[in-house]
């Protein structure tokens, strides 16, 4: 079973250089082993979401802007997370503040094409379905 994402969740960006920490808000007044546990929507860039380094993806436009200036040499240019939409799936049971909690299973796009994914889920105790 997937488990419960909560504060201090290690992600990972497919074209971030280095992992993140998920910041979770007190906002949802749940808590998982004593630290605030995160639903779908807590998916805001720099926020929740925290920059992963350098960003390597062309469709960003200053990593495409430094490439072009290094005459087509790949330069990564420091990471700004852009998520505009929730983290998916979701949890299919478990809600937490009337959405879906979020699980170690599930991933957030960012707009450069990148895919976030949860590497720990901060605790390794509570699964939820």
């Amino acid at each position: 079973m997937p488990k419960l994402v909560v504060l201090g969740a290690v992600t990972q960006c497919s074209f971030g250089a280095a992992p993140s920490s998920l910041l979770v808000l007190p906002v949802n007044m749940v808590t998982g082993n004593y630290v605030p546990a995160a639903n779908i929507m807590d998916h805001k860039p720099m926020v929740n979401i925290l920059p992963f380094g350098v960003c390597s993806s062309l469709s960003n436009p200053t990593v495409a802007s430094a490439t072009s200036a290094a005459a087509g040499v790949l330069t990564p240019m420091p990471c700004i997370p852009v998520t505009t939409s929730p983290w998916t799936p979701g949890a299919s049971k478990t809600t937490i503040k009337n959405m879906p909690a979020l699980h170690d299973g599930c991933t957030c796009m960012c707009t450069w094409g990148g895919t976030i994914k949860i590497n720990f889920a901060g605790q390794a105790t509570i699964d939820v379905n």
